[in-house]
């Protein structure tokens, strides 16, 4: 999951970034109205951090610009404008939640893992398939109620295809999705990091496969339903 902290105080935008990066999401920042609009046209987010006193524009701005997308971005708003007038404005302007400053970082972290879960149209805070569980809180994953050791971009790449299965994920959503912009990608990162995974759940005693689907992408099946399709 990718998300756009909009936040003029430089120190706040450091703090939120390291902390959501240890939480296992790719973060890019913005200082400005003008970056954030422009990160967004050119990057695809699942969700925006929303600071409204910034230099250049009211974060408002940013949040109507960010409704008119063709694919609409969750955003919460984090502000330490506390009036009822400001949060009611939010919030019928498309917020889907207002977070007042000062906050805790663990509630943040809680509360954007809600909207993304709203989001997807999925309110357990697990994803599933097969003998495959993860769980997006406590960023782990079992396999028959076994846990198994995944590096941070592995449980990132896990939480991506679980979470629009059965659909396939695109090469470039993964790029996209797995790394902030400022990371270089090899051309062959995305290949490296899905046979770690393809390994370890493997070994792991998974029912479930990732199955290349050439010139597009991935996507998980069930070792079943893959015998299925190679007998026929």
């Amino acid at each position: 999951m990718k998300l756009l902290v909009v936040e003029d105080h430089q120190d706040l935008r450091a703090l939120l970034q390291a902390h959501l990066e240890r939480m296992g999401f790719a973060v890019d920042t913005a200082a400005t109205g003008r970056d954030a609009l422009d990160a967004m046209a050119v990057s695809d987010f699942d969700a925006l951090i929303l600071d409204l006193g910034l230099p250049d524009m009211d974060g408002m701005q940013v949040l109507a610009c960010s409704e008119k997308r063709r694919r609409r971005i969750p955003c919460i708003i984090l502000s330490a404008r506390d009036a009822l007038e400001s949060r009611l404005a939010g919030l019928n302007r498309g917020a889907d939640d207002y977070v007042l400053k000062p906050f805790d970082m663990a509630e943040l972290e809680a509360r954007v893992r809600v909207v993304l879960r709203r989001a997807r149209g999925c309110e357990e805070p697990r994803l599933s398939l097969g003998n495959v569980v993860f769980e997006t809180i406590a960023r782990h994953a079992t396999v028959n109620g076994k846990q198994i050791e995944l590096q941070r971009r592995e449980a990132m790449l896990l939480e991506e295809m679980l979470s629009v299965w059965p659909r396939i994920v695109v090469k470039e959503r993964m790029e996209e999705h797995l790394y902030a912009s400022r990371e270089s990608v090899t051309l062959n990162a995305v290949e490296a990091l899905i046979s770690r995974l393809r390994r370890k759940l493997r070994d792991g005693g998974a029912d479930v496969l990732i199955d290349t689907v050439r010139g597009v992408g991935y996507r998980m099946v069930l070792a079943e339903v893959a015998g299925e399709k190679h007998q026929s």
